[in-house]
């Protein structure tokens, strides 16, 4: 009997675009149903009652959310083309970072572009304190997961296209050559494997949605005052 992988995302979800690249690296075939975020399908709805986003996996009709605990699903479910290292320790450190991208960098990232003022300058500290974490686990490694793309990188995969997005809309530069240069050519690396370029989101469309985004949560803020 043939598996059944289907895929609920939409078009610029960066954690859905984790799975899209996890499950393009290890071969594995697939359906895709594009959700509309403003107006959310029964079966999504259905199938992530809880929190009710994108993406789901849906593996023979049983359903998983959460990008993190899919790609370890992913892993365990198809063993061809690891994405984890072999070693426990080297596994459980690439969790703690990808955690740590998820809970601590992506915030401190997106805080730089809605801050103004003496707020943003703090905010530009605190999300370059985190990246130069990023910095040194690249040393001496041309991926965060060694030689090859790996469960970490595709963590961390938003870096690499919404970073730039974001810069480009309010002509900031937040990952600067001098202080990042192993961090720049890892995104150089990463954008260029075939996998990868073929999927990112169109970036006018990316930058249209995001220049929204900042402008929403940039008068939240300045409605705090």
């Amino acid at each position: 009997m043939a598996e059944e992988v289907k895929l609920f995302r939409n078009w610029s979800s960066p954690f859905a675009l984790r799975v899209v690249w996890a499950l393009q690296l290890k071969g594995v075939p697939y359906d895709t149903i594009y959700e509309d975020l403003s107006e959310k399908s029964p079966l999504l709805l259905h199938y992530n009652p809880i929190h009710k986003k994108v993406p789901v996996l849906v593996h023979n009709g049983k359903p998983l959310a959460e990008s993190l605990v899919i790609l370890e699903y992913i892993e365990e479910t198809w063993k061809q083309t690891p994405l984890f290292p072999e070693d426990p320790y080297e596994r459980s450190t690439a969790r703690f970072w990808a955690r740590f991208g998820d809970d601590q960098l992506l915030h401190s990232v997106f805080n730089v572009f809605i801050k103004q003022g003496k707020e943003q300058e703090e905010a530009i500290a605190r999300a370059q304190g985190n990246l130069k974490y990023l910095e040194e686990e690249l040393r001496g490694k041309k991926f965060f997961s060694g030689e090859k793309i790996g469960f970490l990188d595709l963590a961390f995969g938003w870096v690499a296209n919404l970073v730039s997005v974001l810069e480009e809309i309010e002509g900031l530069t937040l990952i600067e050559h001098e202080k990042y240069p192993l961090l720049l050519a890892w995104i150089q690396n990463f954008i260029d494997a075939p996998i990868i370029k073929e999927s990112w989101p169109p970036r006018d469309k990316l930058i249209t949605k995001y220049r929204a985004r900042i402008e929403f949560y940039s008068s939240k803020e300045a409605a705090k005052k």
